[in-house]
């Protein structure tokens, strides 16, 4: 049975983490803490895999299942999608927490209180 909105709202937290399907390997889990997280279980390679989509409701319900369709069209393409993800992830630039802008960050505010490291 597909799920409704109100089904991925309206689910109480219990002692252990709920699976709610919605077919096609589309899950919302359901922690024990309240939060609720999208999971997509699929096949690759004759493997059983798993790939996060997003928390439940930034990713609504109708974005988690456009997700699972562009996945699966990725599947039957011969394309791993959560080894396209990680890839995609590594190759990410970084997100300006270097050591020489961190450096040049510490010099500033020393400058600003008139701290002056020695050199």
């Amino acid at each position: 049975m597909a799920l409704t909105d109100v089904k991925c709202r309206g689910t109480k937290p219990g002692k252990v983490r709920q699976k709610l399907s919605d077919g096609g390997g589309l899950q919302l889990w359901v922690q024990p803490n309240g939060s609720r997280l999208w999971q997509l279980i699929y096949q690759f390679e004759g493997q059983q895999a798993q790939m996060t989509l997003g928390p439940y409701p930034q990713v609504s319900l109708l974005d988690a299942r456009t997700k699972r369709d562009e996945v699966t069209v990725k599947i039957r393409s011969g394309v791993d999608p959560a080894a396209e993800k990680r890839l995609a992830e590594m190759t990410e630039p970084l997100s300006g927490d270097t050591f020489k802008e961190i450096a040049l960050e510490f010099i500033a505010k020393c400058r600003r209180i008139q701290i002056v490291p020695r050199s």
